[in-house]
């Protein structure tokens, strides 16, 4: 249906013309309608429920293992979940710190209600955009397909240039606790009716997922005598480069408050199992497909019934409440055997249960029907970022949040649409995976989906993405001024550590010697020193009589810099080889199945995903390296027939 029969049905109206609609305000919602914004677009950003922008239902929580690489990338791009997981955080820590700089990885507790209404503040101050609590139903479209506007359930009619669909776990979506269903979104929040089905007319493919959130409990019934506290670190640099440039070293949190951490026990494992039969997981009730790598405590039971015992994590939901999140503790049971496997935790034999945890199911498209732009294949002009692309997390969220947000700007105005790819980010990883591979359960980002990951760290976010976001115009000169002063202060100071020599002396034999180094024979030079295992820029100080003081972040990058180049090198050689096939393009207009020497299964996995390079349609399943020498050869003829 196109706008002009939309305003054909009975008590419909026209609610204005915008250059870009966006349709659910999560984490994807809000980076993509931010985007739009800031690039000057007339932009329209619909939510069931404004009082819930942002939401965290699954945890409180930003980052984490490969999520923190994913944050800094987006705030390097010019987005906004960096800064407002800075302002909100209650908890900051580094994780990984034992495994090298390559899996670094920092993650923030947040206030969940104070990350709500931040974004909600932030987001209504921001000019060219508009905040509406709508019930979207209808993907509209015009003569030829392509994607021209919304309708809600109130019959407004809103036209649109592009729109991007973020609807998370929203779409057809149900709660599932036991016996009980209930038509419902996360949190008891109102669900999407018809935009599901809208989209299916449309033609294209829809997939059902499954996903959970844990149990709460209120912290007044917890004993946190029996539970191991966890505090947080006071040395993490904040998620935002903006806020890091600032001056701000580390995380800005006044006060930390502390998670705990807790085992299950035997009776846990003992309710579980003498109640298999009423789990919705296993009695057919859940149809839709779970995330393998954040199991249901019942699902971790089952699956690995080798282990006796799991880890929870008592989380807080922020200053001003007291709840508390059971992390790791997410299932679909009764409530009645929730409240029994929660009291046999440690801690927790007198819990109080302020929120029950349940299991949602919610439909999707298929991701493979999606370009590496996140603009659908079947429909030009509608994006789709987050969970309704298969992914799990707000992280993930927001990293295609971003990209679909901007490339629906660039679509707007007539500009060349950007493409992450995986030797750029972790942002580029998730989407190539995503359109390339297809997923069959909520995909997780991790840091071993990352062949670069040395090159792809989080320190080094801005100086990967951060040119990108300026090109395309979310990074304004302020920003991009600072980020040239820092990038010119890592490149000066690492010369300055690669010609300074000290000689051997005795005090730095015994600051060797801590770190089972032996002292050098003759002068060697700083850089030298510092790529030696265990040696620091930080230990040499006392050494190096020409050092000034510099900023946390730009010591740390000479120091990785310097001390993994060989590697770095490597990594670097592997990159333009990658990239070499990432240059070359596949046109649209291929006709696989008339390429000789292309197996069938090849050719039929191409022209169903139809990837934009050589590079992509090598890691598609089903192709071969022979099949993409198959495609290269073909791609030269085409050239020289067309050079004739």
């Amino acid at each position: 249906m196109n706008p002009v029969e939309a305003l054909k049905l009975e008590y419909s109206f026209d609610a204005g013309n915008f250059d870009v609609c966006v349709v659910g305000a999560g984490h994807a919602g809000c980076e993509a309608a931010h985007a739009c914004a800031k690039l000057g677009l007339k932009t329209a950003l619909f939510t069931l429920a404004l009082d819930s922008l942002a939401n965290l239902p699954c945890n409180p929580s930003i980052g984490g293992t490969s999520k923190g690489q994913l944050v800094r990338e987006v705030d390097a791009l010019g987005g906004i979940i960096g800064k407002m997981a800075d302002k909100c955080a209650v908890q900051m820590r580094m994780l990984n710190r034992s495994k090298g700089p390559a899996v670094y990885s920092p993650r923030a507790q947040e206030d969940r209600a104070m990350y709500s209404i931040e974004m909600k503040h932030y987001l209504e101050n921001l000019e060219n955009l508009t905040l509406v609590q709508a019930h979207v139903t209808e993907l509209l479209t015009d003569d030829e397909g392509r994607a021209c506007g919304v309708m809600t359930a109130g019959k407004a009619v809103y036209s649109a240039k592009a729109v991007v669909i973020c609807s998370g776990t929203y779409m057809e979506s149900r709660t599932i606790r036991g016996e009980v269903i209930t038509e419902s979104g996360p949190d008891g929040l109102p669900r999407s009716v018809g935009l599901s089905g809208s989209l299916k007319a449309c033609g294209i493919p829809i997939l059902r997922f499954k996903t959970g959130t844990p149990v709460r409990v209120n912290s007044n019934s917890c004993d946190f005598t029996q539970m191991t506290r966890q505090d947080g670190e006071d040395d993490v640099p904040p998620f935002s480069f903006e806020n890091e440039m600032n001056g701000q070293g580390v995380a800005p949190i006044s006060e930390q408050i502390p998670c705990w951490s807790v085992w299950t026990t035997p009776e846990t494992k003992k309710v579980i199992s003498e109640n298999m039969d009423r789990s919705p997981l296993y009695s057919g009730v859940i149809k839709g497909v779970g995330p393998r790598y954040c199991p249901s405590i019942e699902d971790k039971f089952m699956r690995f019934a080798d282990k006796e015992r799991h880890q929870i994590f008592v989380e807080p939901m922020g200053r001003h409440t007291n709840e508390m999140y059971l992390q790791g503790f997410s299932t679909s049971l009764p409530e009645e055997v929730q409240i029994r496997m929660v009291r046999s935790l440690p801690g927790l034999s007198n819990a109080v249960i302020q929120r029950p945890a349940y299991a949602i199911e919610y439909d999707l498209v298929d991701p493979l029907s999606l370009k590496a732009t996140l603009e659908s294949k079947i429909v030009p002009g509608l994006f789709t970022a987050g969970q309704i692309n298969g992914s799990s997390g707000y992280e993930e969220a927001a990293g295609q949040g971003i990209v679909a947000g901007i490339n629906a700007a660039m679509k707007v105005l007539g500009r060349k649409p950007v493409i992450i790819d995986r030797s750029q980010g972790y942002i580029g990883v998730l989407i190539d995976d995503l359109v390339t591979k297809g997923t069959n359960e909520p995909y997780r980002m991790m840091t071993s989906r990352a062949e670069y990951r040395l090159f792809l760290r989080q320190d080094n976010a801005d100086e990967r993405l951060t040119p990108v976001g300026r090109e395309v115009g979310l990074i304004d000169d302020a920003r991009y001024e600072k980020f040239l002063a820092k990038r010119e202060a890592i490149a000066k100071e690492t010369a300055r550590l690669r010609s300074t020599y000290i000689g051997p002396t005795e005090a730095l034999g015994e600051v060797l010697a801590e770190v089972d180094q032996t002292l050098p024979k003759s002068g060697e030079s700083l850089a030298d020193l510092i790529k030696r295992p265990g040696v620091t820029y930080d230990m040499l100080a006392p050494f190096d009589k020409e050092r000034k003081e510099l900023p946390k972040a730009i010591t740390k990058a000479c120091e990785t810099d310097i001390k993994y180049e060989g590697y770095l090198a490597l990594e670097k050689e592997k990159i333009e080889r990658f990239a070499s096939l990432e240059k070359i393009a596949l046109p649209e207009d291929v006709d696989y199945k008339a390429i000789k020497g292309l197996r069938l299964e090849a050719a039929q996995k191409l022209s169903e995903i139809k990837p934009e390079s050589v590079g992509r349609a090598s890691r598609i399943s089903g192709v071969s390296p022979a099949d993409c020498e198959v495609l290269l050869v073909y791609l030269e003829q085409r050239r020289r027939s067309n050079a004739e």
